[in-house]
């Protein structure tokens, strides 16, 4: 085992198991995108949470640093939050849900694109914004980290990474209790589509490539999360009180992913078909299956 390998199991708190499954399912990423034009390649990976996606984006990182002697940036969608303070006057001026990080027009595209476009121009030093799920709000800047010059590979993941809008008759029927109950008269979902349609459009033509991580259906996210969730609790240890405040209970946990049915609903419908590279999960995150497009 290589010390990048070790040092990715380490950080990621991964059996060696995944380096097994990694060098049978992505070797022939790596070999792809180790060849590379000569313009910065841009990488896409969508996923529904706890899916894998970060841990996908850094073991690809990793690999291609240590074995091609490239220079990968990871990013991920949900590092673009708007602040909290955003997210409130969002809730309202438009909706009391928007409050909630997460769907489309609680992120700061402008902030993506150009982020992007400094990673790519490489001229000048580009700050990585960081988001503290535990805070709910962005780190401050001098905890962030910067890169300097151009860089061989972006890889940029988030659960709705390549996600397409909907039609408005498709809005119209509810797809859980968090629509038909707060958001009856379709605002807040009509808002996210919107932005799904817009900026976010910009932002996902920028990739060159698309991965999907396919959840088996919506109801594994649940036990994905609530994995997730606690793993972030367990890496705050002891540490202050007020970090904790912001780890969810299992109920809270599913109140939380009723923001995300819908398009990761749609997506795992639809995304298949189009997406560059398809990998098939089932229940326990294990892949079962690869489609090459």
């Amino acid at each position: 085992m290589s010390p990048a390998e070790q040092q990715f199991l380490s950080r990621n708190k991964l059996p060696e198991s995944y380096l097994l499954s990694a060098a049978r399912w992505f070797s022939p990423l790596l070999e792809k995108y180790q060849s590379a034009a000569d313009k910065p390649l841009i990488i896409g990976i969508n996923g529904s949470q706890g899916s894998g996606k970060s841990t996908l984006a850094d073991y690809l990182c990793s690999m291609l640093s240590e074995r091609y002697q490239l220079r990968c940036v990871s990013l991920s969608l949900d590092d673009f939050y708007l602040t909290k303070r955003q997210r409130q006057q969002l809730a309202k001026q438009v909706h009391p849900l928007l409050a909630t990080r997460g769907v489309p027009g609680t992120h700061d595209i402008p902030l993506a694109l150009e982020t992007i476009a400094k990673l790519v121009d490489g001229s000048a030093e580009t700050l990585i914004p960081r988001f503290d799920k535990s805070r709910d709000d962005r780190m401050p800047e001098a905890q962030c980290d910067r890169i300097s010059g151009a860089v061989d590979i972006i890889v940029f993941e988030g659960w709705c990474v390549g996600a397409q809008a909907q039609s408005d008759e498709q809005l119209n029927e509810p797809v859980n209790s968090l629509e038909s109950e707060q958001d009856a008269d379709l605002v807040w979902r009509t808002s996210v589509n919107q932005a799904l349609a817009g900026e976010y459009q910009v932002l996902f033509g920028l990739l060159d490539e698309l991965i999907m991580l396919q959840a088996p259906s919506f109801e594994s996210v649940f036990n994905w999360r609530l994995e997730q969730e606690e793993k972030l609790a367990a890496s705050l240890g002891n540490s202050a009180s007020d970090k904790h405040q912001g780890i969810m209970s299992a109920t809270q946990i599913g109140e939380f992913i009723a923001h995300y049915q819908r398009i990761t609903e749609h997506s795992l419908g639809e995304m298949p078909q189009r997406a560059d590279h398809l990998f098939r999960l089932d229940s326990q995150r294990q892949i079962v299956d690869y489609l090459h497009h």
